[in-house]
């Protein structure tokens, strides 16, 4: 049973996947050294990136969080004004305070090495670790690959079926989670949350819901308020400031058009994966390409529906990770394994379900809505154009937010009887990145990333 506190990560753009992994795994890598009392003995460290990871590792800031890991940084805790410093440091000096506390060698150029069209065995998404010596004789080894959203594991992880902590219930597929609440006549959400207090007591997970909440308005209304141009070569312009200019406007000149919600929720959506774009500090919902999507459907109820306490925000997270959960046990949330289907799809899912809860919706038109919202991104491709994360991905959280909204109408429409079941989705979901093109999956070898000729 994998953790709310595990699925909603805090840390900085622009990949889950390819920043917030790789520098998780730096940052074990230089633990483990220490936990074996082996770091005092380093004088240099080689890591290798493979597949997805050095196709679209320099877009994606895979280099920088290696650095950052290596340097003893977490996602979480990480100030974003202060990387730039320490990259300058590291790169003008050539040498490396390894786990925050011992200064060794680093030429980035021979120590960090991206290997094009070589893959390690068990995900697209491999690093490899190597500790030297003063001799070059290698101290240690270890391969570690990000799997989406954050998570990483070891190739001996990776094949190791690990026990899921005593909850009082336990779930495997979303005709298990319905057919609990419905026994139980609990919502989802207190199913959730009944699980979460037995592995982490009601004061963590309140705490940790709290921070999410918190990241994902400050995010918000950081993107709102900065101009400028994104990093990378194409200069993307920042357009969350004019959009909400422009909206504001419109009720200054009392012309709001009837699509104005969407208007509000595309801006949402877009002011948060600016911000990943550029670096900041966001909530991985359930990665971080998809990052804008549950806090601006959030931020839409709160905003037209005038709920602004926690009990709302809190049920609606603990609904859309209820979602996300299954997604991840069962299918992927890797770009890099099935394509921005398991990211973008599965967000719009979570957030479709978590905006039927607060809205009144059963607990099987709950799932009807995260059943629509993901059928209707089945078999999207994740394709980066520069390997950057901003086109097509912002605008694309922006379709993903109002879909979310679409799926949670219909659902609650109905009465929660329909012929597709979630867990029909999510399966689909995965036989169809298995069948799909490594080209079409976080490589940037295929769709708009060669197609935008005009980029």
């Amino acid at each position: 049973m994998i953790s709310v506190l595990d699925l909603f990560k805090i840390g900085i753009g622009p990949s889950s996947s390819h920043t917030v992994g790789p520098m998780k795994a730096a940052l074990r890598f230089t633990e483990d050294l220490t936990a074996a009392g082996r770091l005092g003995e380093v004088r240099r460290v080689v890591v290798g990136l493979y597949g997805s990871l050095a196709l679209t590792g320099k877009g994606h800031g895979s280099d920088t969080a290696v650095l950052l890991g290596l340097s003893g940084e977490r996602p979480e805790t990480v100030d974003p004004d202060a990387v730039a410093p320490l990259l300058a440091r590291i790169r003008t000096t050539g040498r490396l305070a390894l786990g925050g506390q011992r200064e060794v060698a680093f030429d980035e150029a021979r120590d960090l090495l991206f290997h094009m069209g070589e893959s390690l065995p068990f995900h697209p998404n491999g690093l490899r670790f190597q500790a030297l010596d003063a001799e070059g004789r290698e101290l240690a080894a270890r391969d570690y690959y990000s799997v989406g959203g954050g998570f990483i594991v070891t190739a001996d992880e990776a094949g190791r079926e690990v026990p899921s902590p005593p909850t009082p219930h336990p779930f495997a597929s979303a005709a298990d989670l319905v057919g609990i609440a419905q026994a139980t006549g609990r919502s989802i959400a207190d199913v959730v949350r009944a699980n979460e207090e037995a592995m982490h007591g009601r004061a963590a997970l309140d705490e940790h819901l709290r921070r999410v909440v918190a990241t994902m308005r400050a995010c918000i209304a950081r993107g709102c308020r900065t101009e400028g141009e994104l990093p990378g070569q194409f200069r993307v312009r920042r357009r969350a400031p004019s959009l909400l200019r422009q909206l504001e406007g419109a009720h200054g000149r009392n012309s709001v058009a009837p699509h104005e919600a969407f208007d509000w929720v595309s801006l949402f959506a877009i002011a948060v994966n600016e911000e990943n774009a550029a670096g900041g500090t966001v909530v991985t919902a359930p990665t971080n390409g998809a990052a804008g999507i549950i806090p601006a459907v959030m931020e839409y109820h709160r905003h037209f529906y005038g709920e602004d306490g926690e009990e709302p925000a809190f049920t609606f997270l603990l609904t859309a990770a209820a979602v996300g959960i299954l997604a991840k046990m069962n299918a992927s949330i890797s770009g890099a394994e099935v394509g921005c289907q398991g990211e973008v799809g599965v967000a719009a899912s979570m957030a479709a379900a978590g905006l039927a809860a607060v809205l009144g919706g059963t607990p099987a038109q709950v799932e009807n809505a995260a059943e629509i919202a993901l059928e209707h991104h089945l078999g999207m491709t994740c394709d980066p154009i520069g390997g950057l994360v901003q086109i097509p991905c912002i605008e694309r959280n922006a379709m993903g937010a109002v879909k979310a909204i679409s799926a949670a109408s219909l659902a609650l429409k109905g009465d929660g009887k329909h012929y597709v079941s979630l867990d029909c989705a999510i399966r689909t979901m995965r036989e169809t990145g298995r069948d799909m093109q490594s080209k079409y999956k976080e490589t940037s070898l295929g769709g708009l990333a060669v197609n935008a000729v005009e980029c």
